[in-house]
């Protein structure tokens, strides 16, 4: 009965993990058979099938088992958590049968140690599927580009059961006070205080005859009447008057006259003295230098005057950007003697020619930290695989150097070169591939996917 298709996609999309020198995905169906053999039959229900095209660069994966499936965000909460409880039972027989394979004194059971524990990376939540309830894990052995393996694998499925943080609540405004009582307009005239009584007197009350006041009071509303206040009134007499003006007069005249002198009698001014003359100092004559200067008579030289050199033209500097997928030996990194630049896949294009298609091979590169394999198609369809390491030459020269020739699905072997590069204009990589003293041919690494 053919299995159900989970999901599909490139290899170059992904970053291969592995142990031992070797990718879990090219043992993925040995891994697969050899758990079967053991009789994990429930570690071997969360792997996905992988099935490679023809091409070698494509891999579709199918459900090991038959029923309903459905992805993870699409599955409800409790769904989700039955199948993290599965998974997390299920990592943990892993990890226990792959701690006891590496123990083993044979090198095929510490072999395959390495690899199971590794083999449960997956890129993330979108590759995990509910088929009937059971998580089946597609993409297994891989992760995202440029990423590490995570500790703990199970990382992203618990993110997103993780709860919703609540909105803050939103505070109702305080109610406004009360507004102050606003005074009507009828009462907007009305006096804040009753003003105080106008007393009016007359000149004969003033300067002596006896006060009577009249009292002249405003229209108010009617109240009770206020008491009249009696002041005592001094009386002012009008003869004292010129009798004032004149003591204020004598009093103040004195103090504007000048000061008078001591005597009354002129003082003789002192003579002025006689002007008294002063013979200036005799200036002494300096004498003249002894020195004979000697005397020529002056020529003029012509001088040429130079026409002013034409300025260059100023040339045009072209800048041309950098290629995205180029690869790009980061010169800070070369110094420290680090290869993080080359990180990544990289699909590697050479000068040559197949004898079968008359086209060039095709190549893949996948390295991480200085390791990595090294895929080959070539011929009618024929895929050849081999494992890779790199590093950085004291003089700063880049060398990809592979175990030997590589493995072919036809049986035979593919001869793989070594690589060479160095940091060219801008720290581009300028690559050569040397097959043997008298093979070498140019090629260079574009980013895969570009």
């Amino acid at each position: 009965m053919a299995k159900t298709l989970l999901r599909s996609g490139n290899l170059d999309d992904f970053q291969a993990v592995g142990g031992g020198g070797q990718a879990v995905f090219e043992s993925a169906l040995q891994i697969r058979e050899a758990l079967r053999l053991r009789k994990q039959q429930s570690i071997v229900d969360c792997l996905a099938i992988p099935q490679v095209n023809d091409g070698g660069d494509r891999v579709d994966w199918y459900a090991p088992l038959e029923g309903t499936v459905t992805s993870w965000k699409a599955a409800d909460e409790e769904a989700r958590l039955r199948a993290l409880r599965y998974l997390e039972n299920t990592l943990a027989s892993v990890s226990s049968l792959s701690k006891k394979s590496l123990q083993s004194p044979k090198t095929a059971q510490q072999l395959f140690g390495s690899l199971l524990a590794k083999a449960f990376q997956f890129p993330g939540e979108n590759f995990l599927f509910l088929v009937d309830g059971k998580p089946v894990i597609t993409f297994w052995g891989f992760v995202s580009l440029n990423e590490n393996a995570r500790e703990d694998v199970l990382d992203c499925l618990r993110e997103s059961l993780l709860p919703e943080p609540m909105s803050a609540p939103i505070e109702e405004p305080e109610p406004d006070p009360e507004p102050a009582p606003v005074m009507a307009f009828e009462q907007a005239d009305a006096p804040l205080v009753t003003p105080p009584p106008v007393v009016r007197m007359t000149v004969d009350e003033v300067y002596g005859a006896e006060p009577v006041p009249t009292v002249i009071q405003e229209e108010t509303p009617p109240a009770e009447p206020a008491p009249v206040i009696k002041t005592a009134k001094r009386r002012l007499h009008l003869w004292a008057l010129p009798v004032a003006a004149v003591l204020v007069a004598a009093v103040a005249t004195p103090l504007m006259w000048p000061e008078a002198a001591p005597s009354a009698e002129p003082v003789a001014a002192a003579p002025a003295p006689a002007p008294v003359a002063i013979a200036p100092k005799p200036v002494q004559s300096v004498p003249p230098l002894a020195m004979n200067l000697p005397l020529h008579q002056a020529d003029v030289v012509p001088v040429s005057v130079k026409a002013p050199e034409p300025k260059p033209a100023d040339e045009t500097v072209v800048i041309s950007a950098i290629p995205k997928e180029t690869l790009v030996m980061d010169a800070l990194q070369v110094k420290t003697g680090s290869t993080r630049f080359l990180n990544g896949s990289w699909r590697v294009m050479l000068d040559v020619k197949d004898p079968i298609t008359g086209k060039p091979p095709s190549l893949r590169y996948q390295i991480q930290n200085n390791k990595g394999t090294a895929r080959v198609v070539h011929g009618d369809n024929v895929v050849c695989r081999t494992d890779i390491f790199s590093g950085l030459h004291s003089n700063g020269e880049l060398l990809i150097k592979t175990r030997g020739n590589a493995r072919c699905t036809d049986g035979s072997r593919y001869p793989m070169p070594e690589i060479t590069c160095k940091a060219g204009t801008n720290d581009v990589a300028e690559c050569s591939a040397r097959y043997d003293a008298k093979t070498v041919v140019p090629l260079t690494f574009k980013k895969a996917g570009a």
